[in-house]
């Protein structure tokens, strides 16, 4: 569902993504992992369109990114890092305005924002300018907004950032109940998530791939921060192999 061919980015002299090859399938849930400045966020802008790439490809359920944008970003839901809104709207009128643009009109939106808003648990805050929220709140207004079209793709840019415990576990539990039909893609620094919710993961240093596994074949190297720390760090020799 998500494919990527030889994904490079360029700034100027610096690469910031080197020649990306992935793919995600539909019941995957992929932690997308890597220190500050590896290239996770650049790589999941190019992903979602919002970044043209240097060189190389990605097609969303078969749709080519560059060539078919609109087509592509409809089987797409993007919680970008910040997550973006209007701050002057309320959620409420926020996922109005979001269904208005994804195409869907009268009692069919209404009950994608009730949908929206109940799997997020904003309804509390509907009427509330968005500016006045708490970054926990601004999150779930950004993911309410990625999952209301209910696309086949979902690309999370650090879902669980700014969340309580409670909050944490209530994403995780959604991501987990959405995954068995999505191909989910998540970028986070938070270790303990890879475990919690995640059937694969990438690590990707300096714009490559440093390893791609379960979690199960991570946790089989060792402690998840070790392992990460040295994949990171370029000291792989001393990681035990897991078993085969």
């Amino acid at each position: 569902m998500i494919e990527i061919a030889g994904l490079t980015k360029r700034f100027g002299p610096i690469e910031a993504v080197a020649g990306i090859d992935l793919a995600v399938g539909r019941g995957e849930v992929l932690g997308f992992l890597g220190p500050n400045g590896a290239g996770k966020s650049t790589t999941m802008k190019m992903i979602t369109g919002f970044l043209a790439p240097s060189a190389g490809s990605v097609r969303i359920c078969g749709i080519d990114v560059a060539r078919d944008p609109i087509g592509a970003q409809s089987k797409l839901g993007y919680l970008p890092e910040g997550a973006p809104a209007y701050g002057d709207m309320t959620p409420g009128r926020f996922l109005a305005f979001i269904a208005e643009v994804r195409g869907f009109r009268g009692a069919d939106a209404e009950a994608r924002i009730d949908a929206a808003v109940e799997k997020t648990e904003l309804g509390s805050v509907l009427d509330q300018p968005i500016e006045t929220l708490s970054k926990g709140f601004k999150r779930r207004v950004g993911l309410a907004q990625a999952i209301l079209h209910d696309p086949p793709v979902l690309v999370m840019d650090e879902p669980t950032d700014g969340l309580d415990p409670n909050q944490k576990f209530a994403v995780r539990a959604l991501i987990r109940a959405m995954a068995p039909q999505k191909a989910i893609v998540v970028s986070t620094h938070i270790l303990e998530e890879v475990e919690a919710i995640c059937t694969r993961a990438v690590i990707i240093d300096r714009g490559r791939i440093v390893t791609d596994a379960t979690p199960k074949e991570l946790l089989a190297r060792g402690p998840l921060d070790e392992v990460f720390r040295k994949l990171t760090t370029g000291d792989t020799a001393r990681i035990k192999e897991p078993a085969r």
